[in-house]
């Protein structure tokens, strides 16, 4: 951390006051179906801590026994989003996240050229686009195209002023959709629609942004790989309490059918963000010491917590080294390593009226 005693000692007064009637009241009551079919056949997947933060609470994934979808339960409510991102993108948290975003320019670079087999850009939105970083790049790969990007955050309106984007949308992209309407033929979802409450309403949204023969473009973790398999709550794209829907591939296409969206193309290894052991071995020695400086943690930092941050780190230089070592032999090797996939889709053309969707005659609906 590079604030001042303080400032920490602010955050931590702010943060204490948070916390104050506990970690219940920033979770909705838990609902007794699935958000995606409707089955009230539902069974806990795992519990999780948050890994990434440390921030107080336990979180629990559930998984519907009919269709396989994953999702948080009980849910974040408004307090709890709010509480549970705030400086993790930005804040104390922002310099480690431009950092890490910085890292990825080859995934960038594979997510950009997905589309030049099918189409030529014109103009690109890129919802969830933070501060820009992907349309930074792939503005290498296409520069005849206009970048766009949308995002809740400040960040959209960085990534405007530094010239990574050309224009900047903030707000919820649902909300925002029916002002956006055929301006973009392209539309792109990195790493985005598994933090939204609900997915549905954002392809929605593409769906009615996007003209006849528009793009979409969807990055999401795939929760049925041998990452999330063999580490359980330890793989790192469960990103508790962040995420809270986790797609089956075969889901996300079925709701994407739905909206009048034909797959083009599925990518797996070239969406692998890599370092599942790795980053497990992170998570796990997480548990016994994080920074005690963060403002959340119940009380002032003391010589036993910096001793025990410590034994911490020292227990890291072996363990992380021998994570990263299986990434690069083992992980490979294994059937369906890939941690995250993409899907390309097209929006059908419209149908004239009275033809269905083979041309052939459709009485109208009375």
């Amino acid at each position: 951390m590079t604030t001042t005693p303080g400032t920490r000692a602010a955050l931590r007064t702010s943060y204490q006051a948070d916390l104050a009637d506990g970690t219940a009241r920033f979770l909705e009551p838990r609902r007794p179906d699935c958000p995606w079919c409707g089955s009230t056949t539902l069974q806990v997947h795992l519990t999780s801590p948050d890994f990434i933060q440390a921030k107080p609470g336990s979180f629990t994934l559930e998984r519907c026994r009919d269709c396989r979808h994953i999702f948080q339960n009980p849910r974040l409510n408004a307090s709890g989003l709010e509480f549970y991102y705030r400086d993790l993108y930005d804040g104390l948290g922002a310099k480690s996240v431009e950092f890490g975003f910085s890292l990825m320019r080859k995934l960038y670079q594979g997510r950009a050229r997905m589309l030049q087999p099918y189409t030529t850009p014109r103009a690109w939105l890129d919802v969830g686009t933070g501060y820009g970083h992907f349309c930074h790049t792939a503005k290498q790969i296409w520069p005849q195209t206009t970048f766009a990007g949308l995002d809740r955050g400040d960040g959209v309106r960085e990534a405007q002023r530094r010239g990574w984007i050309d224009d900047a949308h903030q707000g919820s992209f649902p909300d925002l959709a029916d002002t956006l309407t055929h301006r973009y033929d392209v539309v792109s979802m990195h790493h985005y629609l598994e933090h939204t409450v609900d997915p549905i309403a954002e392809i929605r949204a593409a769906a009615r942004v996007l003209p006849s023969g528009g793009h979409l473009l969807i990055e999401v973790p795939d929760p049925e790989c041998a990452g999330a398999r063999l580490l359980g709550k330890y793989w790192s794209q469960w990103v508790q309490p962040q995420h809270l829907h986790m797609f089956p591939v075969g889901n996300l296409k079925q709701a994407l059918a739905a909206n009048g969206l034909s797959i083009v193309a599925v990518e797996h290894r070239r969406a692998d963000l890599g370092l599942d052991f790795l980053l497990g071995a992170k998570r796990l020695l997480s548990t016994l010491a994080q920074d005690p400086r963060r403002p959340w943690t119940p009380h002032p930092p003391t010589t036993t917590d910096h001793a025990r941050w410590a034994a911490a780190l020292l227990l890291a230089l072996p363990a992380l080294p021998a994570g990263f070592l299986l990434d690069l032999t083992v992980r490979p090797l294994l059937p369906r390593h890939s941690n995250a996939y993409r899907i390309l889709a097209a929006k059908a053309p419209a149908q004239p009226t009275g033809t269905s969707a083979n041309g052939s005659p459709q009485p109208p609906n009375l």
